[in-house]
């Protein structure tokens, strides 16, 4: 699913037009982006949890010449799926 089918459906579900579930999803993830880069724990629950993650620097190898190299330490961006989330893509097995 692309941010175009995300816009329709939302805007089929929440019965807004097109142009304001973009606006609307634009703002979302704007303002996720915004507090991860600052640092910020964003959690939606139920949904996930989005933050950023110090990586450790390192050793890598230069693929074209196979020579060692060092990675710098760096932050990545990183989500977490909330509970309900795992259980809607796979359903815990009944015992």
């Amino acid at each position: 699913m692309n941010k175009g089918e995300l816009v329709d459906q939302v805007a089929a579900k929440a019965s807004v037009t097109k142009k304001q579930a973009d606006a609307v999803i634009s703002a979302a993830v704007e303002a996720i982006m915004e507090a991860v880069s600052q640092g910020d724990k964003v959690t939606l629950v139920g949904f996930g949890s989005f933050e950023s993650r110090d990586r450790k620097a390192r050793e890598g190898r230069n693929p074209k010449t196979g020579d060692k190299m060092q990675i710098p330490a760096t932050k990545v961006p990183a989500f977490s799926a909330g509970k309900l989330f795992k259980d809607k893509v796979s359903p815990p097995e009944e015992k």
